[in-house]
């Protein structure tokens, strides 16, 4: 259906300025509505429908309908045999030490303390060392501790530089390596 361009002039002359601002407007809207506020309004149907299931289920774990999964025993042995176990402690530790030494860092004599963790039965050896070298090598450093000590948790890292223009920093490593009891 075509409508001829006089006719539509016609019309616009009839409406006047202010209709087909109005006009616009409603247009602009409609698309508005449209592009950003309809899919707005779905993903809020989607999150409130998540809630109400979420909701349903703490009611069932409530009433002991519904129980948590439990990890199994043998998972869990299994995790506890990936360990290095607690008589290779000193394996790990001469590890460290060849990755500080293959990185040219200074480690100075840290501070160790043996102890079992309580909730998980687990050995744990806390490591405080004194470090020093340029920030690249450090960070080298430390990404090869945990690259190849996966049971090793680093836990705190202090860097310092004496003075704005050194290139060396000294500081500590804070770190963790939980050993398994057998």
């Amino acid at each position: 259906m075509h409508i001829p361009s006089l006719i539509l002039h016609e019309r616009a002359r009839q409406v006047g300025v202010i209709g087909l601002a109005g006009g616009a407007l409603v247009l602009l809207a409609l698309l508005y509505g449209a592009l950003a506020v309809l899919p707005q309004w779905q993903q809020l149907q989607q999150l409130q429908a998540q809630r109400e299931q979420a909701d349903e289920q703490l009611q069932q774990l409530k009433r002991g309908a519904l129980k948590l999964p439990q990890v199994p025993q043998r998972e869990l042995e299994d995790f506890h045999k990936q360990l290095p176990a607690q008589p290779q402690a000193t394996v790990a530790i001469d590890r460290i030490y060849s990755l500080a030494k293959s990185e040219r860092i200074s480690l100075s004599r840290g501070e160790y303390a043996l102890g079992v963790d309580p909730k998980t039965q687990l050995a744990r050896y806390q490591i405080l060392l004194p470090v020093r070298g340029s920030y690249p090598q450090i960070r080298r450093f430390v990404h090869a501790l945990l690259g190849q000590l996966p049971a090793l948790v680093l836990e705190d890292v202090d860097l310092q530089r004496k003075k704005i223009g050194d290139s060396e920093l000294t500081g500590r490593l804070r770190m963790t390596l939980y050993l398994s009891r057998s």
